[in-house]
């Protein structure tokens, strides 16, 4: 257990090893469990939903919008782990919750993902801080989704690398109004469409 693994990384992932299987459902927690509980508390227009996350909560809300056509109108991340099965974080998660079987591992990986993406068109907006060691380190493979979804038509990502931000909240909290009006721009879109 550690920052990067067990309590403190669930990587939103359906866990099917035998030690995480119970407690580490976090995939079938964002795209369900939550959204009946936040619709049976809140007025919510289901047609005017995005997902937003930061690291490996970029990942998490690539893979929800990846996964669930529709359910999303738009996804944004900070700092994404894009390609989990090909960097040490993913690795060691994948291999943890999923096991050592490596086909089990594309069902949450972005980069697998988005090529066999059919649906309506999906809006991506992803920042990634240049000066990001985990960048650097190649932790979060921002290059390889680029690639991923150029063969896509029915996604539009514009990933933004931004020079002199790293990983950090202060990165989040200088580009967040981006992400807020990029989300807000699809979701007023969808309210002229009705």
């Amino acid at each position: 257990d550690g920052w990067d693994f067990g309590t403190g990384a669930g990587f939103y992932v359906n866990a099917t090893t035998n030690k995480f299987s119970t407690n580490y459902n976090m995939y079938d927690y964002v795209t369900k469990e939550l959204p009946t509980l936040v619709n049976a508390e809140l007025p919510i227009d289901n047609a005017r939903k995005g997902v937003f996350g930061h690291s490996m909560g970029g990942h998490g809300a690539l893979i929800c919008a990846l996964k669930n056509p529709g359910m999303f109108k738009s996804a944004s991340a900070f700092s994404p782990i894009c390609h989990p099965s090909k960097c040490p974080w993913g690795e060691k998660a994948f291999t943890g919750y999923l096991g050592e079987n490596k086909s089990a591992w594309s069902a949450y990986d972005a980069t697998d993902l988005a090529p066999k993406y059919h649906g309506p068109k999906l809006n991506i907006l992803c920042d990634q801080g240049a000066d990001d060691q985990f960048y650097k380190d190649k932790q979060l493979l921002p290059e390889d989704f680029v690639e991923a979804c150029k063969s896509n038509s029915n996604i539009d990502l514009q990933m933004r690398m931004q020079d002199g931000y790293d990983h950090s909240y202060y990165f989040i909290a200088t580009f967040v109004e981006d992400h807020i009006k990029f989300h807000s721009y699809y979701f007023i879109a969808t309210f002229v469409e009705d």
